[in-house]
């Protein structure tokens, strides 16, 4: 008798679970989801001011482009606000995240006089568009090798990615000197180590993954093309022949990357979708 009272507890605990009625301590096999884990598809797009190969400049056919990849978060350069005539004066990034109903955060890395007296500034840099609120924005110049060369900025937006914030940062690293590339990829992974969010940083970074500016970033940062099919080449659009085009993550696991094709820009656009742990 004793043997048969001590195996009632699990035959009884066996017929609540077939009749669904099992207690919750039971039933659960597995520990419940993470709930600071949030999916994200991200995009890095060089625009190139929305000028494609064609030589036209269409910022509907790149607002298409950015709707079709179905990227929550884009991290853009080559962006004109009221630049010149070659982007018909437009403000880019409010056109874009006009058409797309995403919010836009922009960092002007060059600020210039307007074309004509009362007229808006003059702008070129960065933008980020997100189908998440932005709780926070900043633009920092990054160093210079010289003074002939261009401006560069690290562009830095906070999200609330549904309650875990997550940091994107995006830039665009010296075109034609790899000593002041690594001088600005030294001050991005900086902003890495600071951060108290998790981190996405998306750019169009010039430089090939060995460069020592890039694996300056890679050491703190997971390169989205180890989850990625093919060699991943970016650059010229039409025939792209190295990979100067990253998303980059901390405190995250990639799902998937891709390089798209493009009609609007001389650049490909990379797309990963990526779990972001937002845990400390």
């Amino acid at each position: 008798m004793t043997g048969m009272r001590r195996s009632t507890p699990v035959l009884l605990l066996m017929l609540l679970a077939l009749l669904g009625l099992a207690p919750t301590a039971f039933a659960a096999a597995d520990p419940p989801p993470d709930r600071a884990v949030r999916q994200l598809d991200v995009l890095s797009f060089n625009i190139h001011h929305a000028e494609g190969p064609d030589e036209t400049v269409d910022l509907d056919r790149v607002a298409a482009e950015i709707r079709d990849s179905g990227a929550d978060v884009v991290g853009m350069q080559e962006v004109d606000r009221h630049w010149s005539e070659r982007s018909h004066l437009a403000d880019q990034p409010a056109e874009l995240a006009r058409r797309l109903g995403m919010h836009v955060a922009y960092g002007a890395n060059l600020d210039r006089e307007p074309a004509t007296p009362g007229g808006e500034r003059r702008q070129y840099g960065t933008a980020v568009l997100s189908r998440f609120p932005i709780v926070s924005r900043q633009n920092t110049p990054l160093p210079k090798g010289g003074p002939a060369e261009e401006q560069r900025g690290l562009l830095e937006v906070v999200l609330d990615v549904h309650g875990v914030p997550v940091r994107v940062l995006n830039t665009h690293l010296q075109h034609d000197s790899a000593e002041s590339r690594l001088l600005q990829a030294r001050e991005v992974a900086a902003a890495v180590e600071r951060s108290a969010e998790p981190v996405v940083l998306t750019g169009d970074l010039n430089a090939t993954p060995d460069a020592p500016e890039i694996t300056t970033l890679t050491a703190l940062l997971t390169d989205s093309h180890e989850a990625g099919a093919g060699i991943g080449h970016t650059y010229p659009v039409e025939a792209p022949d190295r990979r100067i085009d990253y998303v980059l993550a901390e405190r995250s696991r990639f799902l998937g990357s891709e390089v798209l094709p493009t009609a609007s820009s001389d650049h490909r656009p990379v797309l990963a979708r990526l779990l972001v742990n937002g845990k400390s």
